[in-house]
Formats: structure tokens, C-alpha cells, sequence
């Protein structure tokens, strides 16, 4: 008699059951993404803000420009170089303890590089910090695709314009603090706020590893290939804005703008850029990759043309535009590794990440030699000729794509 009496009981226990479920989904997701883009925003800060130090440190430990780019690789080079082992380490450590790890080894080689330690204890520091950002990159990617499943474009380009964020913030507050205080106490408040942010952490991300939301993208990414065309196509993407980069601060004097309206300049572009992060990710699902694609490049090499041959309050006018393009592509691109990721997501973004930050540092060296052996003008248009190169290059990763993806 029970059992006759309860259907509508048992219907209405299953439908709250599943709403509980459904929020407690959502929850997961919010709390992964914001922790992921969070974590994402301190690492970038650190990245850009080290910039910063670079002269004193050239000062204080009397270094050649050619010792100063090695003592900025030992950071760099083990960030980009350690992401696919880092990766394969960790997969089998929680999202959460991944992030914290990777936080606290960033501020512990903040906080060596504070100490009096000499040079070697900076690049000590230097060589532990980049551990530590090593393993970020990867596992929150990862992190906000297993939350997501088929629908991590949009919060991928979420935590891709928190990484401009800490960007535009950290080493803005790094640049107020250094004519107040000494540089190693401004590296130990670096240092403590990392610390901070892994104690955040501990609520913010999930606790055990998420699998089951992103079982189906990565079965759908499987045998798709397309991947190393993926991966070509977001080192000429960085090669092209590392290249538009080397050049803005010349272009801004040659247009009569001294070193004040190159700082606006910049301020503009990076800007732009990361509204180009946050809009781009949610176009990729609109227009498809492909045409997504084929529109930011092909807007990218016009605007980079363009300020060429503009006054220079036109060229500001463009930079912001310039920047959501220039930038906005990475989004796009970041949004498609899970999808030709072969089915191991997290050894693709390592690998994709390793190759733009590779050629982020390889790509000035030689739009500078182009110009050295030629003028600006010729190296300026050698990054447009870049963004270019990807419209007919992306064609070919159609094929690759499912069609809901692919675009027209």
C-alpha cells in the first residue's frame, strides 16, 4: 500500500534530487573557475612583474643586458620548459592540491629571491618560482575543461583574460611600490600574497579530481587529430603579437609621442587585449573556430598595417582594437585543445602552452634581426605577414573540427 501511494512522492524526491544535483554542479563549476582564474591572475602578475625588477637587479649585481636575459630565462625558460613534465607528474593529484602546489613553490622562490642570499639565491629563486608556474598553466586549464565539459570555451577564455588581469595589475602595483620601498621587501609582500592565495584556495577548489563533466569531450576529441596544426597556429598567434610588441614602443616615437604616450599606448593595446580574451572565447562558439579564426587574423594584420601609416592619434584610437584581436584569437584557440586533444587533455595543453610560450620568447629575436637586416617598417609588416599566414593555415584544421565547431 505504501508503495501504491508514493509515486507522485518519489517523482517529486527525484526532481528536487536532481535540481540539489544540478546545483551543486553549477557550484562546482563556479568555484573551479574562479579558483582556476584566480590562481591564473597571480601566476601571469608574477610573470610580468618581474619585468619591473629587471633593472635594479642589473644595478645591483652589475650585469651585462646579455646577463640579464639569461638571469630572466632561468624564470621563463623553466616555466615553458617543465610544463609537460609538470603535467604529467600532477595528473593524478587534485585540481586543488595542483593549484596550491604550484602557488606556494612560486612564492617560496619569491620569497628565497627576498632573502639576502646574493645572486645566487636570486637565481635560486628564480629557477623555484618557475617551477611553480610551470604546473599552473596546465592543471588549471585543465581544471576549468573538467568542470565544463563541452561547454569550456567561453569559461576558458574566462580564465585567459584573468591571466591579462594579473597582468595589467600586479606589476602596475609592483612599478607604485619600488620607488617607496627596497625591491627585496616588495618580492616577500609578493611572496605573502601567493601564500594568501593558497590559503584561499583550500575553499575555492575542488578537493577530489573531476572526471566525469569532461568524459565526453575528450572521447569526442579522440582520433580527431588536428592537433599539431592547433599547436602551429598559436606559436604564429604569439609570434605575432610578441613581434607587434618589440616594435609599438618605436612606431609611438616615430609618430612624435615620447615615453609617456608610449605607456598609454601600451595601456590601450593590453587593454583591448584583455577584453579580447574575455569577448573571443564566447565568438569561437558563435562563428566556429574557423571563421572566428580567419576574422580576428585577418583583422589583426589590417590594424597592424594600418598603424603604420596613421598620425599618431589615430594609431591610439586603433590600439584598442588592436588589442582584441591581437589577443582575442588565443582565446579561441585555447578553447579548441580539449576538443583535438586525443582524448589526454591535460598532456595537450601542456604541450600547446609550452609551444606559444616558446615562441613567445623566440619571436622578437627574430622580427628584430628582420628589422636589423632591413628597417622597422619591413619588420612591422613581417608580423602582419604572420597573422596572415594563419587565415589559410586554420582552413586546413576544418576537417579536424566538429561541425558545430568548425565554422563557415
Amino acid at each position: 500500500m505504501a508503495n501504491g501511494a508514493n509515486p507522485t512522492m518519489r517523482t517529486a524526491y527525484s526532481e528536487d534530487l536532481s535540481t540539489m544535483n544540478e546545483r551543486k554542479r553549477r557550484s562546482l563549476q563556479k568555484r573551479s573557475l574562479v579558483g582556476a582564474s584566480l590562481t591564473h591572475a597571480l601566476h601571469d602578475g608574477y610573470t610580468d612583474a618581474l619585468y619591473a625588477f629587471l633593472p635594479i637587479w642589473q644595478a645591483q649585481f652589475s650585469l651585462s643586458y646579455a646577463a640579464l636575459a639569461v638571469v630572466r630565462a632561468l624564470y621563463y625558460g623553466t616555466m615553458g620548459g617543465l610544463q609537460v613534465p609538470a603535467d604529467h607528474a600532477l595528473r593524478a593529484v587534485s585540481p586543488r592540491a595542483a593549484l596550491i602546489l604550484s602557488t606556494i613553490l612560486a612564492s617560496a622562490g619569491l620569497a628565497i629571491m627576498a632573502l639576502p642570499f646574493g645572486f645566487a639565491g636570486l637565481c635560486v629563486g628564480l629557477v623555484v618560482a618557475g617551477i611553480g608556474s610551470s604546473i599552473q598553466h596546465p592543471r588549471g586549464s585543465m581544471l576549468v575543461t573538467d568542470s565544463y565539459g563541452k561547454t569550456a570555451r567561453g569559461p576558458l577564455g574566462i580564465y585567459n583574460f584573468a591571466g591579462d588581469l594579473g597582468k595589467a595589475v600586479l606589476p602596475a602595483l609592483v612599478a607604485v611600490l619600488l620607488p617607496i620601498l627596497a625591491w627585496r621587501p616588495v618580492l616577500g609582500m609578493m611572496a605573502a600574497l601567493g601564500i594568501a592565495m593558497s590559503v584561499a584556495l583550500v575553499s575555492l577548489a575542488p578537493a577530489a579530481r573531476v572526471t566525469s563533466m569532461a568524459t565526453g569531450e575528450a572521447a569526442a576529441g579522440r582520433g580527431r587529430g588536428g592537433f599539431g596544426i592547433l599547436t602551429v597556429i598559436g606559436a604564429l598567434d604569439t609570434a605575432t603579437r610578441m613581434g607587434y610588441l618589440l616594435f609599438l614602443p618605436f612606431l609611438i616615437h616615430g609618430q612624435g609621442g615620447g615615453s609617456p604616450t608610449v605607456g598609454i599606448a601600451l595601456a590601450l593595446l593590453f587593454i583591448g587585449g584583455a577584453l579580447g580574451k574575455a569577448m573571443c572565447g564566447w565568438l569561437g562558439e558563435r562563428l566556429g573556430v574557423v571563421g572566428s579564426v580567419m576574422v580576428t587574423e585577418a583583422a589583426t594584420a589590417l590594424l597592424i598595417v594600418a598603424t603604420l601609416f596613421t598620425p599618431l592619434t589615430p594609431t591610439l584610437i586603433l590600439l584598442p582594437l588592436l588589442g582584441i584581436v591581437l589577443n582575442g584569437t588565443s582565446s579561441v584557440l585555447y578553447g579548441t585543445v580539449p576538443e583535438l586533444s586525443d582524448g589526454d587533455t591535460g598532456r595537450a595543453f601542456a604541450i600547446f602552452y609550452t609551444s606559444v610560450i616558446g615562441s613567445g620568447g623566440i619571436a622578437p629575436i627574430l622580427y628584430g634581426a628582420i628589422a636589423d637586416h632591413s628597417s622597422r617598417t619591413i619588420g612591422v609588416l613581417a608580423s602582419a605577414a604572420t597573422a596572415a599566414l594563419i587565415i589559410p593555415l586554420v582552413l586546413t584544421l576544418r576537417p579536424h573540427l566538429r561541425v558545430s565547431t568548425a565554422g563557415a
